[in-house]
């Protein structure tokens, strides 16, 4: 008696060919990658199609995939430090924060094969050099965008009045109410 209220309030979100919209969403674009995706899925049902032993091509077929995903997580982590940026505005009024701005990006500098030994194929066939060209372009913007930050507050010294405390000055030995001729 409880499943049949359960199915009286299910709703299908599945659109079928007699659905009203239907054919409208045919007719719409594909989204960015889409079509790439869909070539993949059709390389591998051809695959199939024409492959003799289907354990060899399901091996196949799996061992493409994981490469596709590793390619696009590494590619997604290469990103990540231009997306904070859009995040974060540099209009910060802490210093602590400030300097994470410049942090951060350092840390991730020196962790750089550790953020993407994961990803990492023993066949090579995850190629990370433009993810890691990427990660490594946008932590260098970030830390720009800190340190210039950190100056625009005055908390590096970049001016000559910065470097006054250190400036030594003469004593004069003696004083003399007489010009020199």
């Amino acid at each position: 008696m409880s499943r049949e209220k359960e199915q009286q309030w299910s709703i299908e979100l599945n659109l079928r060919e007699q659905d009203l919209g239907y054919s409208l969403l045919q007719q719409c674009p594909a989204p960015p990658g889409m079509k790439r995706v869909q070539a993949l899925e059709k390389q591998f049902e051809s695959d199939n199609v024409h492959g003799g032993t289907g354990s060899s091509a399901e091996k196949n077929k799996q061992a493409l995939a994981i490469v596709a995903k590793k390619r696009a997580k590494a590619m997604s982590i290469a990103q990540s430090p231009g997306k904070q940026m859009l995040i974060k505005n540099l209009n910060i009024f802490s210093i602590s924060i400030t300097s994470m701005a410049v942090m951060n990006p350092l840390k991730s500098l020196v962790g750089l094969n550790n953020t993407f030994k994961a990803f990492e194929d023993p066949d090579g066939k995850v190629d990370l050099q433009m993810p890691k060209i990427i990660f490594l372009g946008l932590n260098l913007i970030w830390l720009m965008l800190g340190l210039y930050k950190m100056s625009i507050m005055r908390l590096i010294p970049t001016t000559s009045s910065d470097f006054a405390g250190s400036v030594v000055w003469k004593e004069l030995m003696e004083m003399s109410s007489i010009p020199p001729s």
